[in-house]
């Protein structure tokens, strides 16, 4: 796996995060390279304020703070910690790191966008950037070129402005934008809406996953949470919205409920919701994490997760195995982890290496779906 980008005699050494010994999967893609490479066309003066958006792991951020202002904003935990070792560990000067919640920064010169998977969040980043940026401002933006479709355009012209795309190169394309369009567009900053026959109501921010519906695999888990009032403390690993934290803490009011997420607008809709749906007399805590870092051994009893089969771009089982891995260690002795996940992902083969054959059952499934519970012995 290689792990040194070197552009116009610049090498830098970068790592996804967190490091593992076996990582099959590079720090950055073509993307970058392109983004990089078409910058040294246009001469920029140094010095100049660069907005970095949805940076995968640190490259670009890394690449150009030697020589500009960078301020970079991603939803992703994982993404900014990955960003700030990799800045460490190449001497990179000092850049400004925030989630895509906040306020863009003044003076922007450039901004700079991987373009993000989730329509509801590239469209949110274009509405800020329209808002914030005045008209002479360009934005360029990268991605696969068979993930930019004629609809991905619409939405930049709809919600940004004028836009062109470049030739492909590595099976990747810029798209080139001016934050012009008029008037200015009115977005949502979030999704509400119901679940039937379940008392919740759900707060969905841009980049939550499902956002507009609840998801099947979601649905079916629900109705096999346990109630159990012995549990002092239950951990929701990829909470999400934090539909099942909620449930969850209606079923066991005197349980704390900590959801865990790596996106920052995940926790914050996983927080909204568990204050509007349980009293005040209930527990709970919403953390930003990369899976149950820094979590104490056996420390609970119960655990429930809803396992990503993704990171950024890449197709991976590597966060579930971590998330299992993670779990028996914060697991007490006869502990629970409650798993669901498609059925061709194989987690039962998973669990039962960790687990052992014999405390790894099927609790439910249906055509797409399995819940799984393994227990620590």
């Amino acid at each position: 796996m290689k792990t040194e980008l070197t552009l116009d005699n610049r090498t830098l050494t970068l790592h996804r995060f967190p490091i593992r010994s076996n990582e099959t999967l590079q720090a950055w893609d073509a993307g970058d390279e392109y983004l990089i490479s078409h910058l040294k066309t246009l001469n920029l003066q140094p010095n100049r304020h660069i907005l970095v958006l949805n940076d995968h792991f640190g490259a670009l951020s890394c690449y150009l703070s030697f020589e500009h202002q960078i301020t970079m904003l991603s939803d992703s935990f994982i993404a900014q910690q990955a960003t700030i070792a990799n800045l460490q560990a190449n001497g990179c000067p000092a850049i400004h790191l925030d989630n895509t919640m906040a306020s863009l920064p003044d003076n922007i010169d450039l901004v700079l966008m991987q373009i993000p998977r989730n329509n509801r969040h590239l469209i949110w980043q274009l509405g800020q950037l329209r808002a914030s940026l005045p008209a002479h401002c360009p934005v360029i933006a990268v991605n696969k070129a068979k993930e930019i479709h004629t609809s991905t355009l619409q939405l930049f012209e709809q919600y940004l402005g004028q836009t062109q795309t470049s030739l492909a190169w590595k099976k990747h394309r810029l798209v080139f934008s001016q934050p012009d369009v008029q008037p200015l567009p009115s977005i949502e900053e979030s999704i509400c809406w119901s679940i039937d026959d379940k008392t919740i109501e759900l707060t969905n921010l841009p980049n939550v996953y499902s956002a507009e519906r609840l998801d099947q695999g979601a649905r079916l888990l629900l109705d096999y949470l346990p109630q159990d009032d012995t549990l002092e403390s239950i951990i929701d690993l990829g909470c999400g919205n934090g539909v099942l934290s909620v449930k969850l803490g209606q079923l066991n009011p005197k349980a704390k409920i900590i959801s865990v997420d790596e996106s920052f607008m995940a926790v914050e809709s996983a927080k909204r919701n568990l204050e509007k749906n349980l009293s005040s007399q209930h527990r709970f805590e919403c953390l930003t994490n990369n899976c149950l870092d820094g979590f104490p051994d056996h420390s609970t009893m119960f655990i429930v997760c809803n396992p990503p089969f993704h990171q950024q771009q890449a197709i991976t089982d590597h966060i579930a195995w971590q998330m299992f891995c993670d779990a028996k260690r914060v697991l007490s002795k006869q502990g629970k982890l409650l798993v669901i996940g498609n059925r061709h992902l194989g987690y039962d083969i998973k669990l039962k290496r960790l687990f052992g054959n014999t405390q790894v059952k099927t609790i439910a499934s249906n055509a797409k779906f399995v819940i799984l519970q393994a227990i620590k012995s």
